[in-house]
């Protein structure tokens, strides 16, 4: 029984390596280097973080 719960295991995280690698792929031909190291999403963060700091008496 526990055999093949690491076979099992060991299944699964195969998988997942090649899923990992295949999306690294698929990624790295969709977008340019440039595009990819942006600083665009630091900015989105910026943007969506509003804080509304109110002076309470």
């Amino acid at each position: 029984m526990w055999a093949t719960f690491s076979y099992l295991s060991w299944g699964i995280s195969a998988a997942l390596v090649i899923w990992m690698i295949l999306d690294w792929m698929q990624t790295d031909s969709s977008y340019s280097e440039e595009q990819l190291t942006s600083s665009r999403e630091g900015e989105i963060e910026a943007l969506s973080e509003r804080h509304d700091i109110r002076e309470t008496r």
